[in-house]
C-alpha cells in the first residue's frame, strides 16, 4: 500500500520552509567537522533550481571537533581558471587561506569556496552574480555555525570582480571585503560597471582593502585605484589599497601568504 501511495503523491517543500528547517536542525545539533578537509557539500535541489551560474557542489573547510560556537566565515571566490563543474579545480587558494588562518592564529574559522559554472542555465557565460550568491549565503547561514557579524568576502581576478560586485550590491552582509587583482566590470577584466557611482556609495558603508600588482597587464591596477578613490570620496573611512610594485596578475599568492591580510580581515566585526 505504501509503495502505491508514493508513486501517486509527491511532496513539494517550499524553499522558505527548507531554510527554516535546516536552521532549526543546525541550532539543535552540535556541528561536527567532516573527516576530510575540505569537505564537498551540495546546494539542495530546491535552492539550486533558483540559481543560474553556480555549481551545486562547493568546498567547506571546517575546524576539527564538535562546536556550538559561532565562527567567522570567509567566502572565497575563484578566478577564471576555476570555472566549470569540477570542484577540485578551486581547491588551491581557499586551501592556502585555510592554512593562513591557522598559521597566523586567527582561528577557529570556516572557509567556503563556491564554483562558478562555465555556462549558465540560459546559455550565458558564467559569471559571479549577487543574485546567485545571496541564495548561496542563505544556505550557508542555515547549515553552518557562521557568526553573522563576522562574514568576510574575498576573491582573486574574476573572483575579485565578484567580490566588488556582490559587496557593492549587498554590503549589509559583510564585516569586511578584500578584492585581489579584481576588475570592476561584468563584461571583462578591463570593463567598468555602469553602476560605478552607486557601487562607491554602497561600499563606503563597509571596510574594504583592495590588493593589486603594479605590473598587472590582465586587469589594470588603475581599476582598483579608481574604485578605492571613489569609495573614499563617498565617505568610506575604511577603504584602502595596497600596490605590490614588483607583482603582476599573480599578486594573490603574495597577499594570501601575508600576515597583514589576515590581521586586517579578522580585526573587523559588523555592528
Amino acid at each position: 500500500m505504501s509503495r502505491d501511495f508514493s508513486k501517486h503523491f509527491q511532496i513539494k517543500v517550499p524553499i522558505k520552509f527548507y531554510l527554516l528547517l535546516t536552521t532549526l536542525l543546525a541550532l539543535a545539533t552540535p556541528v561536527v567537522a567532516e573527516d576530510e578537509v575540505p569537505a564537498v557539500r551540495s546546494i539542495p535541489p530546491e535552492l539550486q533550481s533558483k540559481i543560474q551560474f553556480l555549481n551545486p557542489e562547493y568546498l567547506v573547510y571546517l575546524p576539527a571537533g564538535d562546536t556550538n560556537s559561532k565562527l567567522p566565515l570567509v567566502i572565497f571566490l575563484h578566478g577564471a581558471g576555476g570555472v566549470g563543474d569540477d570542484i577540485n579545480k578551486v581547491k588551491g587558494k581557499p586551501g592556502e587561506i585555510w592554512e593562513g588562518i591557522r598559521k597566523f592564529n586567527k582561528g577557529p574559522g570556516i572557509v567556503v569556496a563556491p564554483q562558478c559554472l562555465k555556462q549558465g542555465k540560459n546559455g550565458e557565460r558564467g559569471i559571479w552574480t549577487p543574485e546567485d550568491l545571496n541564495l548561496f549565503l542563505e544556505h550557508l547561514k542555515a547549515t553552518l555555525p557562521a557568526d553573522d557579524r563576522r562574514i568576510y568576502l574575498t576573491g582573486i581576478s574574476m573572483g575579485g570582480y565578484g567580490t566588488w560586485a556582490w559587496a557593492a550590491h549587498d554590503p549589509q552582509h559583510f564585516a569586511a571585503v578584500a578584492p585581489i587583482v579584481g576588475g570592476i566590470g561584468r563584461e571583462g577584466p578591463k570593463a567598468v560597471t555602469p553602476d560605478f557611482d552607486q557601487w562607491a556609495t554602497n561600499l563606503a558603508r563597509i571596510p574594504v582593502y583592495a590588493f593589486v600588482g603594479a605590473l598587472d597587464k590582465t586587469v589594470p591596477p588603475e581599476r582598483s585605484e579608481r574604485m578605492i578613490a571613489a569609495i573614499q570620496k563617498a565617505g568610506g573611512r575604511e577603504a584602502k589599497l595596497k600596490v605590490y610594485p614588483d607583482e603582476a596578475h599573480g599578486a594573490g599568492r603574495v597577499v594570501v601568504a601575508s600576515a597583514e591580510y589576515y590581521d586586517w580581515i579578522f580585526s573587523k566585526k559588523r555592528n
